[in-house]
C-alpha cells in the first residue's frame, strides 16, 4: 500500500512527537528513525536514504546529547547548524525532524540511565567513562518518543552499534536495528562531524587511521591471523605520523568485543586516535 506523504514538520516537544507517531502508526505507516547530533555530512545522508528505502515515514532526530560528553570534551563547541542540517536532510526525503531542547529530554531531577554492562567496557568505553550510558539512555528515550519500526545507525561507530543492537534485543524493543557501512572520502578518511576541526595538515595526517586499517586488511588477506601481528601492521602506519597519538588500537571479536589472540571468526580492528586535539575513530571488520 502506498501512502500520501505528510507535510514536513519540525517537532520539539516529546509529547507532541509521541502523539504524532501514534497517529501515523494508527494509519498503518511504517516508521524509521535516524538519531543524530546534527552537523550532518554525507554519511548521515546515507543513513537517511537507507531509512527512506525501508519505511513510509522517516524521522530525523537532532540532539546534541550532553550526557555522552565527558567533562573535558567538546560539548560546548560541537558543531551546530540546525537550518543547514534540515536543508540537507530534506534532499533525502525526510518527513519529520525531532529537535528537542536539553530541558525537554532531561527534566529537572532526572537520574535514570540505561547501561549495556559488558559491551560498554572496552575501547571507547575505557577511554570515555560514562559515554555509552549516555548514548544508551538517549537512544532509549528517542525510541520511546518516536516509536519506530526501524532505526538506522552508521557502522563507523561500531561499538555504539553493537551496544544498541544488544540493548534493543535485551529490552525487547521490537525495533529492527540497521547498520550502514562507513562512508569515506575518496582518499579513505572516514566521514565525521569532527573532521571540521582539522587543519589542512591535520587532515592529511588523519589518513594514518584508514591507512593503518588497510595495512591490517592487507596482512589478513595475505593469510595473517595472529592478532598481535595484525595490530602491529596497523600501528606501524599510525606511529609513522607525528601528528597522530593513538588512544587505542585493538582487534576484538566482532560480536562480543572480547579480546582475541587469533582471528578464527569475524573480528573488528578498531582505532581511536587524536590528531592534534581532535579525537577520531575508525574500524574495519576482518572476516575469514
Amino acid at each position: 500500500m502506498s501512502f500520501a506523504r505528510p507535510p514536513f514538520e519540525i517537532i520539539r516537544d516529546p509529547k507532541a512527537m509521541r502523539a504524532r507517531v501514534e497517529d501515523l502508526r494508527r494509519d498503518g505507516r511504517k516508521i524509521a528513525v535516524v538519531p543524530t547530533m546534527g552537523a550532518l555530512h554525507e554519511g548521515h545522508l546515507t543513513l537517511l536514504r537507507a531509512a527512506r528505502e525501508r519505511a513510509d515515514i522517516v524521522i530525523l532526530t537532532i540532539f546534541v546529547n550532553p550526557t555522552q560528553f565527558g567533562p573535558n570534551e567538546d560539548l560546548s563547541r560541537y558543531p551546530r547548524d540546525e537550518a543547514g542540517d534540515i536543508a540537507k536532510a530534506k534532499t533525502c526525503g525526510i518527513d519529520l525532524a525531532f529537535c528537542p531542547e536539553a530541558t525537554a529530554m532531561y527534566p529537572a531531577g532526572a537520574q535514570t540511565f540505561v547501561e549495556v554492562r559488558e559491551l560498554q567496557k572496552p575501547l571507547c568505553g575505557a577511554s570515555r567513562p560514562g559515554h555509552f550510558a549516555g548514548v544508551a539512555t538517549i537512544v532509549t528515550k528517542l525510541f520511546h518518543i518516536t516509536n519506530p519500526h526501524v532505526a538506522v545507525f552508521g557502522e563507523k561507530d561500531y561499538q555504539q552499534l553493537a551496544i544498541l543492537r544488544r540493548m534493543a534485543r535485551d529490552l525487547d524493543f521490537g525495533i529492527e536495528i540497521v547498520g550502514v557501512p562507513i562512508v569515506r572520502e575518496p582518499d579513505g578518511l572516514a566521514l565525521s562531524s569532527r573532521n571540521a576541526y582539522l587543519s589542512a595538515e591535520q587532515r592529511a595526517a588523519a589518513l594514518a587511521l584508514s591507512k593503518g586499517l588497510a595495512a591490517a586488511q592487507a596482512a589478513f588477506t595475505a593469510g595473517e591471523r595472529d592478532a598481535n601481528r595484525l595490530v602491529a601492521a596497523a600501528r606501524a602506519q599510525l606511529d609513522a605520523e607525528k601528528l597522530v597519538r593513538i588512544d587505542y588500537l585493538e582487534l576484538r571479536d566482532a560480536d562480543e568485543l572480547s579480546e582475541i589472540a587469533k582471528v578464527e571468526k569475524r573480528a573488528v580492528m578498531a582505532v581511536a586516535a587524536f590528531v592534534g586535539t581532535t579525537r577520531l575513530i575508525d574500524n574495519r571488520v576482518l572476516a575469514p
